[in-house]
């Protein structure tokens, strides 16, 4: 019995840790968005400095990432609407999930990887979150 009263606040804060919810960040919502306000000028250049050098030295230069941008992520390219959900640790990566409404009124939402560069955030990757089924 001693065990199980040890056992489940450890599990409990171990799944704390895997899994927090914050506080929303200013300062990583403002790197989203100008990241989002770069692609919508195909300022790519730009675009591409919001990048964690992870996600650099896969694209190696702004016209690859642009490319990228373009066919994989049109809704980040030329979003009609963003608002942020939760920022979120999990397993020590701090994500910031982002709803993203496009020219055609769907929603999307995104998964944002942040990471501190130097004392400022960069995007080091972005997941889209697959819509769940709904039956009817």
């Amino acid at each position: 019995m001693r065990i199980l009263a040890f056992l489940i606040p450890a599990l409990f804060a171990l799944t704390t840790l895997v899994r927090a919810e914050m506080l929303p960040d200013p300062e990583i919502e403002s790197v989203i968005r100008d990241q989002m306000t770069a692609f919508e000028a195909d300022d790519f250049d730009t675009a591409f400095g919001f990048a964690a050098p992870n996600i650099q030295m896969i694209f190696r230069n702004s016209d690859n990432f642009g490319m990228m941008v373009r066919r994989g992520y049109p809704m980040v390219w030329r979003p009609a609407g963003v608002r942020f959900g939760p920022l979120r640790t999990i397993d020590g990566t701090l994500w910031q999930q982002v709803i993203v409404t496009d020219r055609d009124v769907r929603l999307h939402v995104l998964d944002y990887a942040m990471e501190d560069i130097g004392g400022q955030w960069r995007i080091a990757g972005v997941q889209l979150i697959p819509a769940p089924d709904v039956a009817a």
